[in-house]
């Protein structure tokens, strides 16, 4: 496996990166590369630790997997590469961004943009078999991202974490809210969108205006 990981993450991740457990997922992750066809490519599983470096970490979504259809997955959660068909649960994104910011909806799911602004679009789990679901689940991302979000929450202070669904919340279980906005909604999937338990939610908004409470420039969602 390939860590291609921007300095400012290795540096603090370097512990647990030299764990048994991490060693065991490499291996793993390596020869699943070589085996099989598993996304995203393989120089940008650390993707959203290269483009929201730890010193500019504001915002935090959590994801579970990587999308595992061809040409969609590349690192960041719930985002695609341009020109692939934005899927149901960004698009459900958008049209809350539309309602809360009165955005205008986009018609591509590149979240780059979100990404340079120092929003870490984590999901749980960095990589996945190609049209297997959940393949790579339990062999060890779990344990390394809970330590990212750990370490963002112990060394960081006013990072917005947004916990989308019953998985995000459960992810953020250790967060210290004293010092950190923590937000919760239900999933945007289409079920339980559907069951009303994303739209309304306003993160977006709210995350923008205690960004600017405390001194920071908010994102241009």
């Amino acid at each position: 496996m390939k860590l291609n990981i921007h300095p400012s993450w290795k540096n603090i991740l370097e512990p647990e990166m030299q764990k048994p457990y991490f060693r065991e997922l490499t291996e793993f992750i390596s020869a699943e590369y070589s085996q099989n066809t598993c996304f995203p490519e393989s120089d940008v599983i650390f993707e959203a630790f290269n483009r929201a470096t730890l010193d500019r970490v504001k915002v935090v979504i959590i994801g579970q997997d990587p999308y595992h259809g061809p040409n969609q997955a590349h690192g960041l959660c719930f985002s695609v590469k341009e020109g692939v068909k934005v899927p149901p649960s960004l698009i459900n994104i958008y049209k809350e961004l539309e309602s809360d910011l009165d955005k205008p909806f986009k018609p591509q799911g590149n979240l780059e943009h979100w990404a340079n602004q120092g929003v870490l679009l984590l999901n749980a789990v960095l990589t996945v078999r190609a049209n297997s679901a959940g393949s790579h689940q339990k062999k060890g991302w779990e344990t390394f991202t809970n330590r990212v979000i750990e370490l963002i929450s112990e060394n960081k202070e006013n990072v917005v974490f947004l916990l989308w669904g019953g998985y995000a919340k459960k992810k953020g279980a250790k967060i210290d809210s004293s010092k950190h906005l923590v937000l919760t909604a239900g999933h945007p999937s289409p079920l339980s969108a559907i069951r009303g338990h994303w739209f309304g939610n306003k993160h977006f908004s709210k995350t923008n205006e205690y960004l600017i409470e405390n001194g920071m420039e908010p994102i241009d969602w």
